[in-house]
């Protein structure tokens, strides 16, 4: 590349001299007329007329001149053209050598950065074709469950393959079972499509996240009553004003005391404390029992990820409620995040306070 682009460049500086030659002769009978310039042609033209080996001399003069000062620039060139020439080919992981500082270098630099951005993008693509991929693969697993046990209860009472009537009702009770199971799954990953996809509007209001909290408990009561649970709220304030959308902000902490219900049991009950930091609200969730392993603690809020890989769907969650939760309080300009010690676990989520 570059013995070829140095034989450009002696031919256009051979056709360059040739043509100030014939200029030069052009100009010695043309301006003639004019004293001063004409005697400057004159000049020239005699220096070319002079002898051939001149004419000769002043061009390799130029030429040897041009490789010498030139050559490192010219070697560079080729080298940032076979480095192009490479990355072309799909090779991203090459890198323009940056060696001299003028434009092959800006070149070089600005190729590298333009070759990252793109690996960059197609990196994400994939990323994001892997996760569309899993979805589907989780979805299809976590659905097919709980529907193979409806159609298989309810095509044993079809058959009339039951012995009496409690059996029956004992069928028709699994069979209703498995299909609120499926609907919370089917819910769950309709709003978690919806936030990831920006389709879900949030309406903001403001109101008093103690409030909010105080009725949550309270709707809870049963559900945690029979869990052998009980539910304390404790507050530095008895208004914490919070702006965001109260139907998606009460979901947040609903997902997580149904997380404290599954898999807190063994704690007895869930505290829940709010308080101020600074200008953000801050809400802990507590619950206590068997800790989570440090390990897993960061994939807890990674959809269908399950500390207990032996759980099965019937006792464990939908896999989509904390990243659900941390969605939506992200959405809100906050932030959620979980520690574990030897006997409690705590999800603390931060949100803006109103102004």
């Amino acid at each position: 590349m570059t013995i070829r682009f140095l034989g450009t460049v002696i031919a256009a500086a051979f056709l360059g001299l040739i043509t100030f030659y014939l200029l030069v002769v052009l100009g010695a009978s043309v301006l003639s007329d004019f004293p001063l310039i004409g005697q400057i042609a004159r000049f020239v033209m005699n220096i070319f007329n002079g002898s051939l080996f001149v004419f000769i001399g002043w061009f390799f003069f130029f030429i040897v001149y041009l490789v010498l000062l030139q050559w490192r620039r010219f070697r560079y060139f080729g080298e940032v053209s076979e480095a192009v020439m490479h990355i072309s080919e799909g090779n991203f992981d090459y890198k323009v050598p940056v060696r001299q500082r003028n434009e092959y270098g800006d070149l070089a630099s600005f190729t590298n950065r333009l070759v990252t951005q793109l690996k960059t993008s197609m990196d994400e693509e994939r990323r994001a074709e892997q996760t569309k991929n899993e979805l589907v693969t989780n979805v299809s697993h976590d659905l097919r469950t709980p529907l193979t046990s409806i159609i298989g209860y309810l095509g044993l009472i079809e058959q009339d393959r039951y012995r009496d009537e409690v059996e029956l009702r004992h069928y028709i009770q699994i069979a209703y079972e498995k299909s609120l199971r499926l609907n919370v799954l089917i819910n769950d990953l309709f709003e978690y499509t919806r936030m990831r996809n920006n389709t879900s509007p949030i309406r903001l209001v403001t109101f008093n996240v103690v409030e909010m909290l105080q009725q949550l408990l309270e709707q809870y009561r049963l559900t945690l009553e029979e869990a052998g649970m009980r539910g304390t709220l404790q507050s530095d304030s008895s208004k914490v004003p919070v702006t965001g959308d109260p139907n998606k902000v009460v979901r947040i902490f609903e997902n997580l005391l149904s997380n404290s219900v599954h898999y807190g049991k063994s704690g007895k009950r869930v505290d829940i404390r709010i308080y101020l930091n600074q200008a953000d609200a801050v809400v802990e969730v507590t619950n206590y029992g068997e800790a989570i392993p440090e390990i897993d603690l960061p994939y807890l809020f990674d959809r269908f990820y399950r500390v207990d890989k032996s759980r099965s769907a019937h006792d464990g969650g939908s896999g989509l409620g904390l990243a659900i939760a941390k969605n939506i309080v992200e959405k809100h300009g906050g932030t959620i995040e979980a520690v574990s010690d030897s006997d409690m676990t705590t999800f603390k989520v931060k949100l803006p306070l109103a102004d």
